[in-house]
């Protein structure tokens, strides 16, 4: 009965009972690390110094989320995205595999090297749509290509938000007791890419092979479209590649990414690609962009101090690896059941790695998983849900790229495609990871 109540087993249990429920996931993590405390008999004034002390361990990723949402506005604001959905849809020629190409590759680059996230989806995709239709493509493939774009980068390529997650990562398990750098990530993650890859192929040339029906509906076009008519770039575009080329290159030589989007920004502005009077706007909307997922970030982190702070950690592990019986296999799946439960519940990997870490270090330490297994193993537990989750960037995004014309439903034509094609084979190449790593 003890490990029923646990600190760590009743706030865990309740902060996804909150998020199932719809909670808002802010409200949710708060109420849950309240509950951790009480029941560990801390003080209500306690709790929330704790609480507000842990907050600082992620204050450099959601300055990094608000940094790149301003970028991506100004991104925006250029025009530079509907211009570049004509000059695709000029040279596709009928072919349905180089479209998909094409937008699997931009979905990357939206990651790391020109770290927009999602912003490009909502003006970039409608202009497709008819392209689409003509060429009778299931936007179901579609949402698959661009869950793969949003989700593989940042778990396997180390820049842009991958330099995040990966950051991520590293710093938690290192508080956690379990030292590792930021560059050692990608180099055992290259194998959850692979099982990625797997289910993108599975999506494009198996399930979601045969042509598809969708009425030719004319959606509204906004000013932005409108004056990417003439199909020509101009020196504002220029600009603004430039800057995004500045960004990713900052961002490597410093691996500051909040330092790299501000440079990326000084470029902008400091050219005149974007007036300067613009700024402010400009600010405000990368706040509303990215900035609900970057407080996420900063309370997913106070309520993980708030759980170590219990100290009902190490009760829990030796009470899980006694139930584990030393079973890499039943440990490997409980963790990752573990991951894709909360995940699917507040709809962000980035979040759910600070809850994570201070279970899964121990966990993996007791039953003598190396730390290329562990990195895979935590990674994939993050990563699970994203794509699936209907409060997902990963899945919000190509929903509001591809829903432009009412035709593509969120839940079975976003949420249920991805969540089949990735998190299966993430679970899958997870577990081979504990054997073969």
């Amino acid at each position: 009965m003890d490990i029923i109540f646990n600190p760590v087993v009743v706030s865990v249990i309740l902060l996804c009972i909150l998020c199932v429920a719809r909670i808002n996931v802010l409200l949710a993590i708060i109420v849950s690390a309240i509950a951790a405390g009480l029941c560990a008999k801390m003080d209500i004034t306690t709790i929330m110094h704790t609480f507000i002390s842990g907050m600082g361990d992620n204050s450099e990723t959601a300055l990094s989320y608000i940094l790149l949402g301003a970028f991506a506005a100004a991104m925006t604001h250029t025009g530079l995205a509907p211009v570049l959905a004509k000059k695709i849809a000029g040279i596709i020629k009928g072919r349905a595999y180089i479209l998909l190409s094409i937008i699997t590759a931009i979905a990357i680059m939206s990651q790391n090297l020109i770290p927009v996230h999602i912003a490009f989806i909502p003006i970039l995709i409608p202009p497709l749509l008819h392209l689409m239709n003509k060429l009778k493509i299931d936007r179901r493939a579609v949402a698959c290509a661009l869950a793969f774009g949003l989700k593989t980068p940042y778990i396997a390529i180390p820049a842009g938000f991958g330099l995040i997650f990966q950051g991520l990562i590293a710093d938690n398990l290192t508080q956690n007791g379990m030292k590792v750098a930021v560059g050692d990530i990608w180099k055992s993650n290259w194998f959850l890419a692979l099982a990625m890859l797997t289910g993108l192929l599975i999506a494009l040339f198996i399930t979601y092979r045969k042509p598809r029906e969708y009425k030719d509906i004319e959606i509204s076009a906004d000013t932005a479209m409108e004056e990417a008519e003439d199909l020509k770039f101009n020196k504002n575009h220029y600009l603004t590649l430039f800057a995004a080329v500045v960004t990713l290159g900052v961002q490597l030589w410093t691996n500051s990414l909040p330092l790299g989007a501000l440079v990326g920004l000084t470029v902008i502005f400091g050219t005149g690609a974007i007036d300067h009077k613009k700024m402010d706007k400009l600010m405000n909307e990368g706040i509303g962009l990215m900035g609900y997922v970057a407080f996420v970030m900063l309370v997913a982190a106070g309520f993980a101090f708030v759980l170590k702070q219990t100290g009902a950690i190490d009760s829990l592990v030796h009470a899980c690896a006694a139930f584990m019986g030393g079973s890499r296999l039943l440990a490997a799946t409980i963790m990752l059941a573990i991951g894709l439960f909360i995940t699917m519940g507040i709809g962000t990997s980035f979040g759910t790695i600070p809850i994570l870490a201070v279970l899964f270090v121990p966990i993996c330490a007791k039953i003598g998983l190396s730390v290329p297994a562990t990195v895979i193993l935590m990674s994939a537990a993050a990563a699970l849900g994203d794509a699936g989750s209907p409060a997902s960037d990963t899945t919000l995004g190509p929903t509001a790229g591809l829903n432009a014309d009412g035709q593509h439903n969120h839940i079975t034509d976003t949420c249920i495609p991805t969540f089949l094609h990735y998190n299966i084979p993430l679970i899958i190449f997870a577990v081979l990871a504990v054997y073969l790593f």
